[in-house]
């Protein structure tokens, strides 16, 4: 096992890597930023080093500042969280060189992965069904025209290196075609320095169904079921639950099979997230893989009972999946819900910086917060707004809304904006409740409460 772990990251999920760690007793060193000084990550890091201001770039994406903590504090290992540096495939190579662990996928497998086409690529290898799209990365415009009359419109164009919805676009017709093109390209080369496209053929009202996996060094890997992750505005996730109420124990078990088979054929180490979309025939296809811990993990522990960033880090140490799993695991045990509170106002969708003047955290049977504020604490204006995640669970989907209702009512977040009332809201949604919904329906949820508020 490993002595110590730096963690490079910061929020709640490198307090969630410090709790972990604790209980596996392993020391931990905190990275922060000026403007983090104050946070509990380096509260209850046993070591904390200040490695720049609060630009990202500047402090949590710069290597070598992060390699550099790492060796003065002597550590064995660096567990990445998600976002900033998690999928970097270079850091994971810089990491083995320096000697130090990447708690993570090795650097060729995350550079495989990274790169959607090439994923799609090994997915339909094992038969995992994948959109109708490109047979590799689009040329030029010419070329997008005659693959979009292959696939059949609409289509959808795509970044080769991204995510978040950025080098993206939408195509319904040749005519608008090259305009979307190059705007995509642009884009993708702005966000990630390679402008570089494929096409998928475009489903007008998608779920997004992703399944959660774990894999040792010696060839096991294991699927853990899916998770519904429908809820969301301009492609960023608003609300997860799992399990979906769309997938049957029969597809889970199938699509989890087919997953396994891929998997193991690639040689992937450590946990993964595959995500899908589902059509309006309830058929999965895949989009893209995620080489790290998700935001939403929380849902797949809570119907499991499987630590799952305890376990990535025994995995790195070189523990077997059968060392720190269940001899059986079963379906999922009831249903759990995670409403990501977000400081940003709840009907504009601005960010809301500030101090924290009151913070009341929700309990009781079936209830849990992995945040890392607190009361008289700042959120900067620099990072991601997500400044908690209030997870549920019940034996029913339906005791797990009941739930998340009670513990949105009594969070209590003042001194700045949040999106509890936004969740309160869609908590009551009927359309939520009776599980009619899909990637469009934070769109058609707000129209129509704009609708109301001009009718009355």
């Amino acid at each position: 096992m490993f002595k110590k772990i730096l963690i490079a990251n910061r929020g709640e999920i490198a307090l969630r890597i410090i709790c972990a760690c604790k209980e596996l007793g392993v020391r931990t060193v905190a990275v922060y930023s000026e403007a983090d000084r104050n946070s509990l990550h380096v509260r209850f890091a046993d070591e904390a080093i200040c490695i720049g201001p609060a630009r990202s770039s500047e402090s949590y994406l710069n290597i070598p500042a992060v390699i550099s903590a790492a060796e003065i504090a002597n550590v064995d290992a660096i567990h990445p969280g998600y976002g900033l540096l998690s999928e970097n495939a270079n850091f994971a190579e810089v990491c083995e060189a320096s000697h130090i662990k990447f708690i993570g996928p090795p650097a060729e497998i995350t550079r495989l992965m990274g790169e959607k086409e090439k994923a799609r690529q090994a997915m339909k290898q094992a038969n995992v069904p994948i959109l109708p799209g490109s047979d590799g990365i689009i040329a030029s415009e010419d070329e997008a025209i005659e693959w979009a009359k292959k696939v059949g419109y609409p289509v959808i164009l795509k970044a080769k290196a991204g995510g978040g919805g950025r080098g993206m676009r939408v195509v319904r017709s040749e005519a608008e075609l090259p305009a979307l093109y190059q705007a995509a390209s642009s884009e993708a080369a702005a966000a990630f320095g390679n402008g570089e496209l494929y096409m998928e053929k475009f489903i007008e009202r998608p779920r997004h169904i992703e399944f959660q996996i774990l894999a040792d060094s010696y060839g096991h890997v294991i699927s853990l079921g899916e998770r519904e992750c429908s809820i969301q505005r301009r492609h960023q996730k608003l609300l997860e639950e799992s399990p979906s109420t769309q997938v049957t124990p029969e597809m889970r078990k199938e699509i989890g099979d087919k997953l396994v088979s891929c998997l193991t054929d690639i040689g992937y180490v450590n946990a993964g997230t595959i995500e899908f979309l589902m059509d309006e025939d309830r058929s999965l296809y895949f989009i893209e893989m995620n080489t790290r811990i998700q935001v939403e993990h929380c849902v797949t522990e809570m119907v499991t009972g499987i630590d799952l960033v305890k376990s990535q880090i025994l995995i790195a140490a070189g523990a077997k999946l059968s060392e720190i799993l269940p001899e059986k695991i079963e379906g999922p045990r009831g249903h759990a819900i995670e409403c990501r509170i977000n400081a940003e106002h709840p009907e504009k969708f601005t960010p809301s910086a500030g101090k924290i003047t009151t913070f009341n955290i929700p309990g009781g049977i079936g209830v849990r917060v992995d945040t890392n504020q607190y009361a008289e604490g700042v959120v900067p204006p620099y990072y991601d707004s997500m400044i908690a995640k209030l997870i549920t669970h019940g034996r029913d989907r339906e005791e797990a809304i009941s739930r998340m209702s009670r513990a949105l009512d009594m969070f209590i977040v003042e001194g700045i904006y949040t999106t509890i009332p936004l969740h309160r809201r869609i908590m009551q949604d009927p359309d939520f409740r009776a599980g009619n919904f899909d990637t469009k329906f934070m769109e058609r949820f707000l129209a129509h409460k704009t609708s109301t508020q001009a009718k009355g």
